[in-house]
């Protein structure tokens, strides 16, 4: 049977540059599944499938889920029929190892586009030194850019809330830090393939969204 040709989307983008948000509404609108590897890894522990009772034991010891793992659980998920047009990848790859594989298993009829949301290291640490999380519904607020109106209690559900530990600027610089030692590779990788795209970020989400629709 002939291969159809597939999209395969991949966001690439520091912590808090939006990438999770913008593929999730590019997800809907161009009906694809957006596919999370932290989201996969979760649902796998959840159901106690085997691939999530590898990762557990990982977890458990303080170790990361080794890659083997993690690209078993997402080439299970792609082999899905909700796949068949194409997918949005949000958090993988993270290493040009992985690229590697990936581009391995893709046809060299598929679409592949890596888009890479840029934004400012201080615009960052701005915006995710400021969020609030409930702990109940999970809800997330800003101090400066959409604050609860009680500053201990959630608008929504009345939850208590609380600023996640990796929110904190020092962890955030580290996390930024980390990024770009792994992900310069991975940029530099698309880019030589010719199949890089970037798109500044630091604008209104809705700008940045009708960037990307533009692409497609």
């Amino acid at each position: 049977m002939e291969h159809e040709q597939k999209k395969v989307l991949i966001f690439l983008g520091p912590p808090g540059s939006g990438k999770g948000t913008q593929a999730k509404r590019l997800s809907q609108r161009l009906d694809l599944p957006h596919i999370s590897t932290g989201d996969l890894l979760r649902e796998n522990i959840r159901a106690e499938t085997d691939l999530g009772e590898k990762a557990r034991d990982f977890i458990d010891k303080g170790h990361l889920v080794p890659d083997d793992l993690v690209i078993n659980m997402l080439f299970e998920r792609i082999s899905r029929p909700d796949c068949d047009k194409g997918y949005i990848l949000d958090g993988y790859p993270r290493r040009v190892s992985q690229a590697d594989v990936l581009q391995e298993r893709l046809s060299d009829k598929d679409q592949v586009v890596a888009l890479n949301l840029l934004v400012p290291d201080d615009v960052i640490v701005e915006r995710l030194a400021g969020r609030l999380t409930c702990r109940n519904c999970g809800y997330v607020y800003h101090k400066v850019y959409n604050p609860p109106a009680d500053p201990d209690r959630c608008d929504k559900c009345g939850g208590e809330i609380y600023q996640r530990p990796d929110d904190d600027e020092k962890v955030i610089r580290k996390r930024l830090s980390t990024y770009k030692e792994e992900t310069s590779p991975l940029i530099k990788y698309y880019s030589e393939k010719d199949l890089l795209v970037e798109i500044d970020g630091n604008k209104a989400p809705d700008t940045v969204f009708s960037a990307i629709l533009e692409l497609f």
